[in-house]
């Protein structure tokens, strides 16, 4: 098998194999010192972070060839793709509800052939919901390390954001509680990508925790991109001049982008900015119903990386809404670009902010405090903030630091 894409919304070259029955091909460097799977259901065309997470997992393995890399996700149908050091295994399953474009990623029997194809001497979760419990019974009878990494802060996000928290609410957030200590009792350890949640975790009584912060590709996000900002305008058709303010990411119920609709025809009347709203998902008409203002510019999934960069060098700050990140990559790629960020004063995104001094933090879920710090953030030195921001991004966040230390975990594990 030649080197392929994968998931590239509307490219053909991937090839179909059943992969219940017929043979797999042989495996590339087989030689290869350490062999790490990953899995997940958070992949598809149009996903954020974890999907950036493992491209740039496999980017680091193809430049070591001691290194293999496997990947199982769920697809429409099933298929393989070999790159450089990596091969991506795509299981048939069904949509998530609710959540287009995911999938659910079912199939015990192809897991377990794939194992046994694969020998992985360590395996990563990506997701907690399925994926484990199928990774559990295609497991039986091999002992392989187990890591966690803890994605998506899913008791946080049950127990939703109304403070206090319903009764009904509470009893959610304390079964899934339960449910993540059960899933680190059964892996060799379970990582946290900030501060914010590996304190969340080890309070709820998760014993494993290794907290391990994500990066950034930072010779492609970078402020040179600032001399492409015409351009990107044009291409965009947003207006030629005014400050841009931006969110990029997923239009899903855990953002809680509806502050910002709410908060925007004020920011918008005493600045004159322009909202930039880009991506894709399930809550975007909900969004434009709610939205008053004139001046709110609604981009498709932005799938080619060099606009996506430039876009966020375009910007003037970037919004990051969710008081749930469990870190914050899209507002992490603008503080590298030398844009500042204003986010919830909670959740990942927040100790970016206070540890680079680049943007402002507020209220989480208060429209009205939103709109006094965007307002404030527009009027003051967005260039001093920019200069913090890559800054920051360059002191603590390369891709290469982050997996040297997530692959010197898969060996520790191994012992």
């Amino acid at each position: 098998m030649t080197a392929r894409a994968i998931h590239d919304a509307g490219n053909p070259d991937r090839v179909a194999i059943d992969l219940a029955r017929e043979p797999l091909p042989a495996i590339r460097r087989s030689a290869a010192k350490l062999a790490v799977l990953d899995s997940t259901e958070w992949f598809a065309p149009t996903s954020g972070g974890i999907r950036t997470y493992l491209l740039e997992k496999q980017r680091y393995v193809a430049a070591r060839h001691e290194l293999r890399h496997a990947l199982v996700v769920p697809a429409r149908r099933d298929g393989i793709v070999e790159r450089e050091g990596a091969r991506w295994y795509e299981f048939a399953g069904p949509r998530i509800p609710g959540n287009d474009p995911y999938r659910l990623l079912t199939s015990v029997g192809r897991m377990r052939r794939v194992l046994a194809h694969e020998h992985p001497d360590v395996i990563e979760l990506g997701s907690p919901a399925l994926v484990p419990w199928v990774l559990f019974r295609a497991l039986r009878g091999r002992d392989i390390p187990i890591v966690n990494f803890f994605h998506s802060h899913f008791p946080a996000l049950a127990a939703g954001s109304a403070r206090p928290v319903p009764h009904r609410r509470r009893l959610l957030r304390d079964a899934a509680w339960w449910y993540a200590r059960r899933l680190d009792a059964r892996c060799s350890a379970t990582i946290a990508a900030s501060k914010f949640v590996a304190d969340d975790l080890e309070r709820a009584g998760l014993r494993n925790v290794v907290r391990i912060p994500l990066g950034v590709d930072l010779a492609h996000f970078t402020p040179a991109r600032r001399a492409n900002a015409d351009a990107t305008r044009a291409e965009w058709k947003l207006p030629a001049k005014g400050p841009l303010v931006t969110f990029i990411g997923r239009f899903a119920h855990e953002k809680e982008l509806e502050v910002l609709m709410d908060a925007w025809p004020e920011i918008e009347r005493q600045t004159g900015a322009a909202l930039v709203m880009a991506g894709d998902g399930p809550e975007r008409v909900a969004l434009q119903q709610r939205n008053k203002s004139t001046q709110v510019h609604w981009l498709p999934f932005i799938g080619d990386r060099g606009k996506l960069a430039d876009l966020q060098a375009a910007s003037s700050i970037y919004m990051s809404t969710s008081p749930h990140e469990t870190f914050g990559l899209a507002p992490l790629e603008a503080m590298a670009c030398g844009t500042p960020v204003l986010a919830a004063n909670a959740g990942g995104v927040r100790e970016h902010v206070l540890s680079s001094g680049a943007g402002a933090l507020f209220i989480p879920c208060n429209a009205h405090d939103l709109a006094e710090q965007a307002v404030t953030l527009l009027r003051g030195d967005l260039d001093a903030h920019g200069e913090r921001a890559r800054a920051f991004a360059c002191r603590e966040h390369s891709w290469e630091s982050v997996f040297d230390r997530v692959f010197a975990l898969y060996e520790q594990v191994q012992r």
